[in-house]
């Protein structure tokens, strides 16, 4: 048993279910602030160590509402992706696994401006941009093969938007040290944004290297799991289709008919063999090769 089973055994029922809809809704309210009054997030809400440090602990929660965008169009996208993808993480992890990793990339990026404050003086505004943009690295390593529509035409595997997303994080960290971003605003900025990239990198290092559990947590596993578990129970746990005699059965769920009359299932074209799928998981799922 890893590490991370032991907290999940100990404090998997304080976990938080859903935790991207409430982060989703967070955004939202900045959204507005933005709108109403921009200046209210920078002198209340944002990271602020310094701040922090005399007591204004409530940032350590509130920074999290800096919106993705200033953008309206960009910020109904910007949500929908990062709503997808943790609830996507979410299903695959379960809900403790992934409040654990969300949280441990905010309390890196609360540790780094403290850290940074405490050396240099200056209060860094950490956002939560990059600790999104990490929630891709790990989407990518459990959909791999997933396809993307870019400017809703051209399709592109979710691997290859990550090597694009790891190029960015690089860039991102290697500016910091470029003598043009040394100094004023547009140094802080960029610096800020380095120490977030930096902190939102190791804290996927440290969740898929040490622990291990993306790969015992892939759709495939998954997958296997259920069915060995549907194999073992013998239908058991559904009476009546055992009965009767299901005739649709979601490949991922196990879910037939009969659990659900309003269900619709389709064969996947892509899967190497008759596997079926419900309308929720048809569009979601990794394909078996």
């Amino acid at each position: 048993m890893n590490w991370i089973q032991k907290l999940e055994r100990k404090f998997g029922r304080y976990a938080i279910h859903n935790l991207m809809y409430y982060i989703i809704i967070l955004y939202g309210i900045g959204f507005v602030i933005s709108l109403v009054k921009p200046e209210f997030y920078y002198q209340y809400l944002s990271m602020d160590a310094g701040a922090i440090l005399h007591g204004q602990i409530w940032r350590i929660v509130t920074f999290l509402m800096q919106p993705p965008s200033s953008s309206p169009i960009f910020m109904v996208f910007a949500l929908y992706l990062y709503y997808m993808i943790g609830q996507h993480l979410e299903a695959s992890w379960g809900a403790f696994r992934f409040n654990l990793y969300f949280f441990t990339g905010v309390l890196f990026h609360v540790i780094a401006a403290i850290i940074a404050y405490l050396i240099t003086g200056i209060s860094f505004p950490l956002g939560t941009g990059y600790l999104n943009l990490s929630l891709f690295f790990a989407f990518a390593a459990m959909y791999p093969d997933m396809e993307f529509l870019v400017f809703f035409i051209l399709p592109i595997k979710v691997k290859w938007l990550a090597i694009l997303d790891g190029v960015l994080f690089g860039y991102t960290i290697l500016q910091a040290f470029l003598p043009a971003y040394s100094t004023g605003i547009m140094g802080l900025i960029t610096k800020s944004n380095a120490i977030a990239a930096g902190v939102s990198i190791l804290n996927f290092v440290i969740f898929y290297f040490l622990s291990r559990n993306f790969k015992v947590h892939s759709p495939k596993q998954i997958h296997r799991r259920r069915q060995f578990q549907r194999d073992i129970r013998n239908a058991n746990v559904n009476p009546e289709a055992k009965a009767v005699g299901a005739k649709h059965r979601c490949s991922v769920c196990g879910r037939t008919e009969f659990d659900d009359p309003n269900l619709e299932f389709r064969y996947c074209s892509k899967c190497n063999g008759a596997y079926e799928y419900c309308q929720e998981h048809l569009f979601t799922h990794e394909h078996i090769k």
